[in-house]
């Protein structure tokens, strides 16, 4: 009898501690959909305030908000953190403001001069599709992708990053730079391609993942940041970085675009050569003798002052995004439980901001570019981004 009671004791213990634990998620998902309800609406009354659509990037060290011009990269962040805050609550006060603010980019679409229109259009419209059942943001889609197609450079087989003529750029002897941030926009491409039945973006897609593939990755499998090629050629010019702290360097930021944009490219083609090499940047991360234990990367793994230099909050989070949707595609491996660390450590005192501090952002001690001497330790509209993100993704798994 004791046997039994012991048993069925033990079973208890396994059933409440099962509940108990699912009940912690559950309070970790509403804790930080909570907080990002606080800080965006926030950041929204300041906006609607003003009578102007604004897009807040960051904030300059005397705390000021940074608002950005609707061709800055960053541009379409903003706009998808609202979508996200949308999908979230399901709360229809943030529809017509996540509307305002994409639409507010609509001219995006005719970008030709830089890559990211990915990432601008992407964020915003993309996620209005999907989360708002836009379907009249299709056409917009479509003619992003179309713009960014003109940066593709057939010889080469890649999408060009940059134009090479102007700006700090047009310093670096460059022909045709391609950074691994371009892996990203691939999805709008994609995306284009399901939409509009024309085969062309999904083909630019394949080729640059491939080229890329070929071209940007190290024998341990870590990153260079810009690759330049000749776009007549195809050769490979050279091997360098602009935002990590060397060209040898391992840029954390650079992983975690990989990791992500191979994940996508699996997502679309089913070709397993990209999963593989998701899992092989994984195990490059995770093993690293520079990862903190709270697995919120330096700004580069190989920064000369580690342990004394910035985290950067916004690789951890995209990466945390990356492993959820990984860990559905391999869920006998541990990417789940990864994610759900760095999500720990991403929604603590840590990272996480008090309600109205921090410009109304929600993540702090993130790195835009240290070579550059911008945004060192603060919070960023792209780490947000990829938080909620994240988070939408942990909950969409632990309902099933």
């Amino acid at each position: 009898m004791r046997t039994i009671l012991s048993a069925l004791g033990l079973s208890f213990l396994v059933l409440t501690g099962c509940s108990s634990q699912k009940q912690v998620e559950t309070d970790f998902i509403q804790d930080n959909i909570n907080n990002a309800v606080a800080q965006q609406t926030l950041q929204t009354n300041l906006i609607e305030e003003s009578g102007k659509i604004l897009n807040p990037r960051t904030i300059r060290q005397d705390g000021s908000i940074v608002y950005v011009p609707i061709d800055d990269w960053c541009s379409g962040f903003f706009p998808g953190n609202i979508w996200l805050t949308y999908e979230l609550t399901g709360d229809k006060k943030w529809l017509p403001l996540a509307e305002k603010y994409t639409e507010a980019l609509d001219s995006v679409k005719y970008l030709k001069w830089h890559h990211d229109v990915g990432f601008m259009i992407g964020c915003s419209y993309l996620n209005g599709y999907r989360m708002g059942d836009k379907k009249e943001y299709k056409d917009v889609i479509i003619e992003t992708a179309k713009s960014l197609s003109t940066r593709f450079r057939p010889h080469a087989g890649v999408i060009q990053s940059w134009d090479a003529d102007k700006g700090w750029q047009g310093t670096r002897g460059w022909k045709c730079p391609v950074i691994i941030d371009n892996m990203m926009n691939l999805e709008l491409l994609f995306e284009a391609t399901a939409l509009s039945g024309d085969s062309t973006f999904y083909n630019i897609a394949v080729k640059h993942a491939d080229t890329t593939l070929a071209n940007h990755f190290r024998a341990d499998n870590s990153c260079y940041h810009v690759i330049d090629y000749d776009p007549e050629t195809g050769e490979v010019r050279g091997k360098q970085t602009a935002q990590g702290y060397a060209d040898e360097s391992i840029w954390a930021r650079g992983q975690a675009w990989a990791i992500y944009g191979y994940t996508i490219c699996y997502r679309y083609t089913h070709d397993k050569k990209y999963l593989d090499q998701a899992e092989k940047i994984y195990d490059l991360i995770f093993k690293h003798k520079n990862l903190p234990e709270d697995l919120v990367p330096y700004w580069d793994y190989d920064a000369p002052n580690i342990p004394n230099e910035p985290r950067d909050a916004s690789s951890a989070a995209c990466t945390a995004s990356a492993l959820y949707e990984m860990s559905t595609y391999l869920p006998e491996k541990n990417y789940k439980q990864t994610a759900d660390a760095i999500l720990k450590s991403l929604g603590s005192p840590a990272y996480r901001a008090e309600v109205g501090t921090n410009g109304n952002f929600i993540l702090m001690h993130s790195v835009g570019s240290i070579p550059h001497g911008a945004e060192i330790d603060v919070p960023l509209n792209y780490a947000d981004y990829y938080f909620l993100e994240a988070l939408m993704r942990k909950r969409n798994l632990e309902k099933n």
